[in-house]
């Protein structure tokens, strides 16, 4: 290998890595292994969907963080400070706002009523024909999204350690499918605050490792500056600008909401919660998670220009894509670090296994509650423990087939937060059309989401087809005027990620297509909200009378009203939820977290 950071091919993993990164897959598995003969006593379909509703705070709180900031985030966030600045760091304020909006108002809606799967709201509050469209879309975004994140990490290895593409894609898939099986959610939940541990770890080593080649955190700082990597705050109000403060901040906001409240991998791990003190509280923990791991990621794609300021590895042909960039960097800069490169690889398999478990039980839980429960009434508990299983492979192997779509799309982060903007974003309007509208009628919702599914489906296809020009991405300048060798001395610019433009651009190419990705939940839940509205005056919704108080957001949800509203007290013993026993011992259908004594407190306060 020649100098760090001047090109060429470099180490692949030597017999320590193999050795570090086998022992992290093995002790992922064996929490599998031992949640399943912990809890062979208790093998009940809430037990293995729910946790039998007794999971703390912290441990929620970090299994949130692990299943969304999975090994797309390992790999494509360095990759985008490298690329693009910055600008993605400004995602903390909308991690700031999700947390508070999901803790304050979905969470207390979906713990009052006990469901187990989120989109039992729909029907409860609609129809079952929208209940089955969502839990409908909801399916088939997972498993294009979940397909996704088993292709990021499985690239990285093909890139690093030579092993075949799809023998990696099936090795993941078969791990997830061992301990989801066996363990159900607790093996989940348990399994991600480990691999989130291992992921932080990662960062820390590559910045630490960079610094020291770099002669310190001040160096990498002033290169970042100096290469244009630190102008975060771009006001520019353009919506067909990739990434401005607007498109992050509210953008963000937005579809990290869609994914954070009404998702079923999320609402499930918080509705786990012994209290709906620890739901709540799971989500703010979730919140400083969020920030300390895309403040990690940013240091590290930092850390990755200041070496490679002037000789860029995709330039210069040592990497195919983007998300091939931190493998190599972590092969070029900590391979005389025998089972150090093993520990990163590991971080970014951990990623990756956090969010397809997940994924793979939360499809399993709609899936029974959704479609199955209704048609299969008189299971005894052993056959459903079997059918949760046999689901939990089924879908296992239908993620794994996703894996070959999600290899045609372009950059993992960016392809992934699209995945959830135009889908999510819809199924978010449809819920808030349901909380906050009493007017709001099936007929209304089911245009509205139809309305607004299609409108974004043609915005994001589009923009696939026909990405947009660099003149609204703004990649940086890239050099490769260091390199031992290039490609071509002369090119010393790349354009990231995206594929080669077409001969033929249609005209709603540059306006229509090029609508920031960030923009696309923000404008389904719009569309599907306004047109639901309209539908439902029309049919006549405003004429409804008569509805469940519980199926909407109540003043006293809020922490600034629950303790020092006496009302609320009482609100669960009065209209107990239709399960008492799949979670009574969850104070929150028992209401014993807000005392009579609290409440006069506050009441003489």
């Amino acid at each position: 290998m020649g100098d760090v950071g001047t090109g060429g091919s470099v180490a692949t993993f030597s017999v320590w890595d193999y050795v570090v990164f086998a022992g992290v897959i093995v002790v992922s598995a064996s929490i599998g292994l031992f949640q399943s003969f912990r809890g062979r006593k208790e093998s009940t379909s809430a037990e293995f969907l729910l946790g039998g509703r007794r999971m703390t705070a912290v441990p929620v709180a970090m299994s949130l963080t692990a299943s969304f900031m999975s090994g797309i985030s390992v790999i494509g966030t360095p990759a985008e400070a490298y690329l693009y600045g910055t600008t993605y760091w400004l995602f903390g304020f909308s991690y700031a706002i999700m947390s508070a909006i999901s803790a304050e108002i979905f969470v207390p809606l979906f713990y009052r009523l006990a469901i187990t799967s989120a989109y039992e709201y729909l029907e409860l509050r609609f129809s079952r024909p929208i209940r089955i469209l969502g839990t409908t879309m909801y399916i088939a975004q997972t498993a294009l999204y979940t397909g996704l994140v088993i292709y990021a990490p499985a690239l990285a290895l093909n890139q690093i350690t030579g092993l075949h593409l799809w023998g990696v894609l099936v090795a993941t898939g078969v791990v997830c499918i061992i301990y989801c099986t066996l363990g159900g959610l607790k093996a989940v939940i348990w399994t991600d605050v480990l691999q989130l541990v291992i992921m932080l770890a990662g960062f820390v080593i590559v910045i630490a490792r960079g610094a020291v080649i770099k002669g310190g955190l001040t160096q990498v700082w002033e290169d970042a500056w100096e290469g244009g990597r630190l102008h975060a705050f771009d006001f520019d109000p353009d919506p067909l600008r990739r990434h401005t403060f607007w498109t992050v901040v509210v953008g963000g906001s937005i579809m990290w909401l869609s994914i954070y409240s009404i998702n079923q991998s999320q609402v499930q791990r918080y509705i786990s919660c012994k209290t709906l003190g620890h739901a709540k509280m799971s989500l703010y923990v979730n919140m400083c998670g969020l920030l300390v791991t895309v403040s990690l990621a940013m240091l590290s794609g930092l850390t990755m220009y200041s070496i490679y300021k002037n000789c860029d590895p995709i330039s210069n042909g040592d990497v195919g894509t983007s998300d091939q960039l931190l493998p190599y960097l972590v092969m070029d800069i900590l391979e005389i670090y025998p089972g150090v490169p093993g520990l990163f690889v590991a971080a970014a398999y951990s990623g990756t296994l956090s969010t397809v478990s997940s994924s793979i039980n939360a499809l399993v839980a709609v899936t029974v509650e959704d479609f199955l429960a209704p048609v299969c009434k008189n299971l005894t508990a052993k056959q459903v423990t079997w059918m949760n299983m046999g689901l939990s492979v089924f879908f296992g192997a239908v993620c794994i087939g996703m894996a070959g779509v999600a290899s045609a799309m372009g950059s993992v982060l960016q392809a992934a937060l699209s995945i959830f903007g135009m889908i999510s974003g819809p199924l978010l309007g449809l819920y808030l059309l349901g909380m906050l509208f009493r007017t709001s009628n099936s007929i209304g919702a089911l245009s509205g989401l139809i309305t607004g599914l299609a409108l974004t489906l043609w915005v994001g296809i589009g923009s696939q087809l026909y990405p947009p020009t660099t003149e609204k991405t703004l990649p940086l300048p890239l050099s490769t005027a260091g390199c031992n060798r290039t490609m071509d001395p002369s090119y010393t610019t790349v354009t990231p990620w995206t594929t080669p433009e077409a001969d033929f651009r249609p005209a709603l190419a540059d306006t229509w297509y090029s609508l920031s990705y960030l923009y696309f939940a923000p404008f389904g839940t719009l569309v599907t909200i306004t047109c639901g509205l309209l539908v439902s005056m029309i049919t006549g919704g405003c004429k409804q009378r008569h509805h469940n108080p519980d199926l909407f957001v109540k003043k006293g949800d809020l922490l600034c009203f629950r303790y020092c509203n006496k009302s609320q007290v009482t609100d669960f013993k009065e209209k107990p939820p239709k399960d008492i026993s799949m979670g009574a011992d969850n104070l929150a259908f028992t209401d014993k977290d807000v005392t009579d004594k609290d409440a006069e407190k506050c009441t003489r306060l």
